[in-house]
């Protein structure tokens, strides 16, 4: 019997806590339509940052709360927060079962990537919208606007890319060019060294030649000078005999001149007178 009381307090109580959280559950819903009715005056009001705080607060009673998830990202995106309204709009496309409201959202989300020049991603963006809602017109055009935009970011970004590798071959170029010339002038400077050189070297051979010939040849002097003279056996029979007088000659000059010296050299002897 103590079981079955205690079972069934059990239960009541149980009951009880989920009609309590039922009901609270009731009171933050209610909570969270009367701030979102809130912040949509203030949107309409173009406060967009007391409507932003009001659809944060309502987001705060109920997370899951689409409507103000979804208005909060317009908000974002009337703010110029392009990239924090996708967060919030994705919410609205993962959460909500109802595919206008996707389709709404899908619209924002390729608004917003339009504002920050994501064409490409814009163009998918649009793309998700129609499929949930192939009637929507300005989807369409907005679809047309990405498309080309796109297109032409990719033109432009091969430019760029084109651009750039002309300049870098251009660089390079240039760079190779100032190589060959700095090169060049290394040459032309080694160049000139060597003929710097072997004008030096020239002009030290011009010395020595001109040196060796205002130099006397005293070789040739030396040898001149030591050239034997005519020997005997050399000589004719006439210039033997002209040299033998002359030799005789020569010699009774000698001794005429010697007797001379003598005789007048010795006093005279007289004889005495006795």
């Amino acid at each position: 019997m103590k079981s079955l009381q205690n079972l069934i307090f059990i239960l009541v109580f149980a009951v009880s806590a989920i009609a309590n959280a039922q009901q609270d559950t009731l009171k933050l819903q209610r909570e969270a339509r009367a701030l979102l009715r809130e912040g949509n005056k203030l949107y309409n009001k173009q406060k967009f940052s007391d409507a932003a705080i009001t659809y944060r607060k309502a987001l705060g009673k109920n997370s899951k709360y689409e409507k103000a998830s979804y208005n909060f990202g317009n908000t974002l995106y009337q703010e110029k927060k392009y990239k924090e309204a996708v967060e919030q709009f994705k919410v609205t496309t993962e959460t909500s079962k109802d595919k206008m409201a996707q389709a709404e959202a899908y619209h924002n989300i390729g608004n917003a990537m339009m504002e920050q020049k994501q064409y490409e991603q814009a163009v998918e963006a649009f793309k998700n919208s129609l499929r949930r809602n192939p009637n929507d017109d300005e989807t369409r055009y907005n679809l047309a606007v990405a498309q080309k935009e796109a297109k032409k970011q990719q033109q432009d970004q091969k430019d760029d890319k084109d651009k750039n590798k002309d300049q870098q071959d251009q660089n390079q170029q240039n760079k190779d060019q100032q190589d060959q010339d700095d090169k060049d002038k290394q040459n032309d400077k080694d160049q000139k060294g060597d003929d710097k050189d072997k004008k030096d070297d020239n002009q030290d051979q011009k010395n020595d030649d001109q040196n060796n010939q205002q130099k006397p040849n005293q070789d040739q002097k030396d040898k001149q000078n030591q050239q034997p003279k005519p020997q005997q056996g050399n000589m004719t029979p006439e210039q033997m005999k002209q040299l033998l007088e002359s030799l005789n000659n020569e010699e009774n000059k000698t001794q005429k001149k010697m007797n001379a010296q003598k005789s007048k050299g010795r006093k005279v002897k007289q004889e005495k007178d006795w």
